[in-house]
């Protein structure tokens, strides 16, 4: 098949994130097995959706992995002038939720998988494809958890998020939590009978205000736009009536992070402002939603000289937006991005990728391929 007619078949599948992904990993474990290529699934630990990791070549010889995620953001905004799970194809475009976000790179890597099994490679390649990525990569860390049973320890993984095709050696860390704090309700007439919990969750805003300002103030990593971690509240949810003292209020927030910098510690003085609340009678909880490191590669590392050479274009020092690499790279294992694409197509109607990008991600691909042979 070829990656086009593979990326038809990719975009029927409605695998948006947090939801079963059974039907798309049962077509690409069929496709790979068809072709004698080995696979494992991986089912997580929510029970209705899996990892896939598949390799080329002798396991027991360190290689490549490419990573990608099976999952896709939904499709529900306005503003399609299609189905979103059904490619459309104009004028050396093809539009579908998911064609360059990811499922491009999927497209181009199942593409060329049956010739990489015909060249007997000497070292491997793996394909590790993930769930839930769009969820804050709560998928790959259980695959990254089994990878030493699965091969040797990998030389480098190239997560093909859409970057044109540039080897991208940088990004942020992410975390992400939920805040619900749990009051009394009551009549607003009588306010000294309930617990506000909209009031109660002010002072938590306040300290998330406070250090998203400290945090503009440095440290600096310059590759960066902007340069500084940061934090922000994403999502506030509260109250039914203005007359009614509000019971519960709901707050996520997110911290993004420079290299060297925990994001999850940068959540941590909200954490500690809410738990404070408790003191006054609320009831609170907090949960975190996701976490992932920064990446940080450098310009002289083996792997980003190697997708210089497969890509013929200079490598890029970081992007705004996070990706598995991260993870890859806090297991021990070089990472970078590179992948088919532009990512301002992503998430958005009319999500489209070009025929002429993924066939230049299959030739990058197969150049891979070629020096694992030699």
């Amino acid at each position: 098949m070829q990656a086009v007619e593979i990326l038809e078949k990719l975009v029927s599948f409605p695998s948006v994130v947090s939801t079963p992904n059974t039907d798309i990993v049962a077509w690409i474990r069929s496709y790979l097995q068809n072709h004698g290529i080995a696979v494992t699934l991986l089912p997580g630990p929510e029970g209705d959706r899996s990892n896939l990791f598949a390799t080329i070549g002798p396991k027991e010889v360190p290689g490549y992995i490419l990573s990608g995620h099976m999952d896709v953001v939904p499709a529900a905004e306005s503003g399609w002038t299609g189905d979103p799970f059904r490619v459309r194809q104009e004028a050396g475009r093809l539009y579908g939720r998911g064609a360059t976000d990811m499922k491009g790179f999927l497209a181009a890597a199942l593409a060329v998988a049956p010739k990489l099994a015909d060249m007997h490679l000497r070292r491997p390649l793996h394909l590790a494809f993930s769930y839930d990525e769009e969820a804050g990569c709560r998928g790959v860390p259980h695959m990254i958890a089994r990878l030493p049973e699965l091969c040797a320890t990998p030389l480098g993984a190239i997560i093909g998020e859409p970057s044109s095709l540039h080897a991208i050696r940088a990004h942020k860390g992410k975390a992400a939590a939920r805040l619900t704090v749990k009051g009394r309700s009551g009549h607003s007439s009588r306010p000294e009978m309930g617990l506000n919990a909209i009031h109660a969750i002010a002072s938590v805003f306040a300290r998330a205000i406070g250090e998203a300002d400290r945090l503009s103030r440095g440290p600096f990593e310059h590759v960066f736009e902007p340069p500084y971690s940061s934090l922000q509240i994403g999502t506030v949810k509260g109250g039914q009536a203005v007359n009614i003292i509000p019971d519960t209020c709901e707050a996520e927030f997110e911290a993004r992070a420079i290299s060297g910098v925990d994001p999850a510690e940068l959540l941590a003085p909200m954490r500690e402002a809410a738990e404070a609340l408790s003191e006054r009678g609320f009831e609170v909880e907090w949960q975190e939603l996701s976490s992932y490191p920064a990446l940080s590669l450098g310009p002289d590392a083996p792997l980003a000289r190697l997708l210089e050479e497969l890509t013929g274009l200079e490598s890029l020092p970081a992007v705004s937006y996070g990706t598995e690499a991260g993870l890859f790279q806090r297991a021990g294992i070089d990472a970078i991005i590179c992948g088919p694409g532009e990512i301002g197509r992503a998430h958005k109607p009319d999500e489209f990728i070009l025929v002429d990008e993924l066939l230049a991600c299959q030739a990058m691909i197969e150049r891979l391929g070629e020096c694992c042979r030699a």
